[in-house]
């Protein structure tokens, strides 16, 4: 990306944005058969200082803050427009500003010591390239916002509180927040023994099954269809069950869930009755990204719609400073995220009426790489994949973390111009303390081949131009690579679905 690409990508946008640096959320805690629950304590486990109490009536409020606010003042804010970053209400000793690509390189930085006020740094005098990521560090505290098309700065670079709720004789559990502002939040508890688990909170307004009342509400509502984490019972297997009961299946439309204390979203094809065995995709976001603006963008997820299939967007869990991301075996999280799909499955499958035999996985950029690492550990519950623009990774070939339980099949799409992940390979380190080294498109490719037990040579032009299979492998199976001329993106749609559709289960 050249500087004066990067000059109209960031200072496009004429409006300011700034940022803010705190957070609130209230509602009430209720019992499982929705009697307010009165001296329940909440703290959470990544913002240090909360501690709260609910009232008589089961209610709380609770107002915190991010790791800068210790050195802010009451009207702190930072500032973008036209290239230029403004900040202002710091009081530090040593305050850094730096831009970085979205491999983490930084592209410019500027230090200021003894700073207490506002001061402005110039991009158009840097030699700035690729810009993706604001980082402010402020006498050790720091965040980490991401520079966006339509919104100049997006926060998503700060960890949202994840809340723990517990009490005598009942079983403790935590909430993440989905937004900065979250009101009328309702938490139900169930009786036992007080043990860390999922929440059972669902606070998406715009589900159709959502529970969200007010504070002061003293009964749950008779009509509740709030959804529940499903049971711990095992996916049913092709070898058990070729008939699958869909009338006991009570999830059909639209909704969120928690699972491990993370959102999952789950969309239904239009007119979906939940009376047939359906396939399902689940759908890995970007680092940085969410489940909720993956939803928005994927063109995949609009193909497996489109086409009757349900698709799950999962979030990532938080990395150490660069927002919600996967562990892919090097980097970037210390999240076990192939246990977390393996519990998606499960709870989905349990509630849902999906096909077990018919799971697939898609993403883009480090959502690809986890498209690529489920089938490493995840082929015998994961029928395909369609990775967008990441690869295998060194580090996890050479830990021998990579065996398959199955052939699995798996399409890459990878672009010969990818300023992010070169197409080529190579060293990068987005997050601090956790490199990873990329084998490259065509090494990929290979790589999959070998592991999939494949034979002979590649098919050009197969399933499209600047495609090229492996279609003589073990158990049937395809490994495709679509080298494409798309930049940083996400492939074909409709030839990534069409691939893993073909694809199930033995």
């Amino acid at each position: 990306m050249t500087m004066s690409k990067f000059m109209a990508f960031a200072g496009s946008i004429a409006a300011l944005s700034s940022l803010s640096f705190a957070w609130s959320i209230s509602g009430g805690v209720f019992s499982n058969l929705g009697e307010p629950l009165p001296g329940v304590k909440i703290v959470s486990t990544n913002y240090p200082g909360i501690d709260a109490t609910t009232t008589d009536s089961g209610a709380f409020s609770i107002t915190g803050t991010d790791a800068l606010r210790s050195v802010l003042a009451a009207k702190a804010s930072v500032k973008f427009s036209h290239n230029v970053i403004s900040i202002s209400g710091f009081n530090a000793q040593t305050i850094t500003v730096s831009v970085m690509d979205a491999l983490g390189k930084v592209a410019y930085s500027k230090t200021i010591h003894n700073m207490h006020g506002s001061a402005s740094f110039d991009l158009n005098k840097s030699s700035a390239r690729g810009a993706k990521f604001l980082r402010i560090n402020a006498d050790g505290n720091h965040n980490t916002y991401k520079l966006g098309e339509k919104v100049t700065l997006l926060k998503e670079g700060d960890p949202m509180p994840i809340l723990n709720f517990s009490k005598e004789g009942f079983k403790s559990l935590n909430y993440t927040m989905q937004s900065e502002v979250e009101v009328d939040v309702y938490i139900r508890m169930q009786p036992g023994e007080s043990v860390p688990t999922s929440s059972s909170a669902i606070t998406d307004p715009t589900s159709s099954s959502a529970v969200i009342v007010p504070a002061s509400s003293a009964t749950e509502p008779a009509s509740s269809s709030a959804v529940v984490p499903a049971s711990s019972e095992t996916v049913s297997s092709s070898s058990k069950a070729d008939v699958i009961d869909c009338s006991t299946k009570t999830l059909k439309s639209n909704t969120s869930i928690s699972v491990g204390g993370r959102k999952v979203i789950i969309d239904f094809p239009n007119g979906y009755k939940g009376d047939t065995p359906t396939p399902m995709l689940i759908n890995y976001h970007q680092i940085m990204g969410s489940a909720d603006s993956w939803r928005n963008e994927s063109k995949t997820a609009k193909a497996a719609l489109a086409d009757g299939a349900i698709v799950v967007f999962p979030d990532g869990a938080q990395s150490p400073d660069m927002g919600q991301a996967w562990n892919i075996g090097p980097c970037c999280t210390d999240a076990d995220d192939i246990q977390f799909t393996r519990d998606i499955i499960k709870e989905l499958t349990a509630q849902a009426c999906v096909d077990p035999k018919r799971v697939y996985v898609a993403g883009w950029s480090m959502g690809g790489g986890m498209a690529n690492y489920a089938g490493c550990l995840l082929a015998d519950v994961v029928a395909a994949g369609a990775s967008s623009a990441f690869d295998l990774t060194k580090e996890v070939l050479d830990a021998g973390q990579c065996n398959p339980a199955r052939p699995y099949p798996i399409l890459n799409f990878r672009s010969t111009n990818d300023g992010v992940v070169n197409y080529n390979g190579g060293f990068s380190q987005i997050v601090s303390g956790k490199p990873l080294t990329f084998l490259g498109a065509k090494e990929t490719f290979k790589k999959w081949a070998e592991l999939d037990g494949c034979t002979g040579e590649p098919k050009q032009n197969t399933p499209s131009a600047g495609c090229e299979t492996y279609d003589s492998c073990q158990g049937g199976v395809k490994v495709v690579l679509c080298s494409q001329n798309i930049d940083h993106n996400e492939g074909d749609a409709q030839i990534g679905w069409e691939f893993v559709k073909q694809f199930s289960l033995p």
